[in-house]
């Protein structure tokens, strides 16, 4: 496992802020030189502290804006990957969790609009390994922030 120092954490803020900031930009603010600014960018993203750059995009700006949280419910035991798999076919599945409590898993749902979201929720019941599922749909986002390094 790779020691993640101090000089790390600032560099992956500095990432977290922005990550189409240059090494160069990254160096003046941590104190180094861009070329070891992406040595350890690398070793990061090699070890996977970093998982990769990718663009924020505000779903409701795409037209997914209606989103609920839905507890699942398994016919039985069934294993974690059983779940993932009859999960990831369905796009309106933007996260789902395993979880302690009664539920089998917590999926988070997104849609274009209310009666996408019921549609999706129909797909999701049939799924033959559910049972059933408690729906909470979201009236307003109060907090959505990045883990700070």
């Amino acid at each position: 496992m790779l020691r993640v120092d101090s000089i790390d954490h600032r560099i992956i803020s500095c990432l977290m802020a922005n990550a189409r900031s240059s090494y160069a930009e990254i160096g003046k603010e941590v104190g180094l030189s861009a070329p070891a600014v992406k040595r350890r960018v690398d070793k990061l993203l090699d070890n996977g502290v970093l998982r990769g750059f990718t663009a924020v995009v505000d779903p409701e700006a795409l037209g997914w804006g209606t989103e609920a949280f839905v507890e699942v419910h398994c016919k039985g035991n069934v294993a974690p990957h059983d779940i993932q798999h009859r999960l990831e076919p369905m796009a309106e599945v933007s996260a789902a969790y395993t979880v302690s409590g009664a539920a089998d898993a917590i999926v988070h749902l997104r849609a274009a609009d209310i009666h996408h979201l019921e549609t999706a929720l129909e797909r999701l019941r049939a799924v033959e390994i559910i049972d059933r599922t408690v729906s909470t749909v979201v009236l307003s986002r109060l907090l959505d922030r990045p883990i700070a390094p």
